[in-house]
């Protein structure tokens, strides 16, 4: 998923557990199975749409052709393990809902559309969208160890990347000491701005910060 500083302008396979999907009733589901490997999320189908089998769509993508481009897509539903292909007939936007509306091949009225809510959207993870210069997959950013540039001391490591303003880097403490680990503390919360990141090497997994006074004591 890209993110591209001061801002994450697109990004593909927000974890589920990074970003919850409106619920469309207060109906219990049951937990869902991890993403397989080598396959990224795009979005979970959250509701029926009128009478003729289109469906809404929560994206955890900022690249509107997953949905807006006719083609095959893969659902995997709440308790699968392995995704199943799907032919993505047509889809846009909602404005102002933060949703978008599809058409799937074969789902022809609205109670099977209602069968599929909860299954989630999933493309190949090697179909991933150009990035341009200074843009990143958040999948590659979680996991980076982070350390402060002037004296290489470790922070801790990326564990999610949160959407805001600027967009936030969570970041869990590195433990240096027994003492420490039995006591756990806060994450921090770390814009991801040049000026406070200017350094990303993705294939070293390895960010360098340069943390104004008291960024890191802020969630101590």
């Amino acid at each position: 998923m890209p993110k591209k500083r001061p801002n994450l302008q697109k990004q593909d396979n927000l974890d589920s557990n990074q970003i919850n999907p409106p619920q469309p009733s207060t109906t219990k589901t049951p937990a869902m199975t991890p993403i397989p490997d080598g396959w990224l999320e795009i979005g979970t189908i959250v509701a029926a749409h009128g009478l003729s089998g289109e469906m809404r769509v929560y994206p955890s993508t900022d690249f509107p052709e997953r949905f807006e481009v006719a083609g095959t897509r893969w659902l995997l539903p709440i308790d699968a393990t392995e995704p199943t292909s799907v032919k993505l007939i047509a889809g846009s936007y909602l404005e102002g809902k933060n949703l978008y509306l599809i058409k799937l091949a074969g789902v022809t009225n609205r109670n099977a559309a209602e069968e599929l809510r909860g299954c989630r959207i999933l493309v190949r993870e090697d179909d991933r969208p150009q990035l341009e210069e200074g843009e990143y997959h958040i999948a590659d950013l979680v996991g980076c160890q982070v350390y402060i540039q002037e004296n290489n001391q470790l922070v801790g490591v990326v564990v999610n990347v949160i959407p805001a303003g600027n967009d936030l880097l969570e970041v869990e403490r590195w433990a240096d000491d027994t003492e420490n680990h039995n006591h756990q503390q806060p994450n921090i919360l770390i814009p991801f701005v040049e000026a406070i990141v200017p350094v990303v090497d993705i294939s070293a997994k390895r960010m360098e910060i340069t943390p104004p006074d008291g960024l890191l004591e802020i969630n101590q």
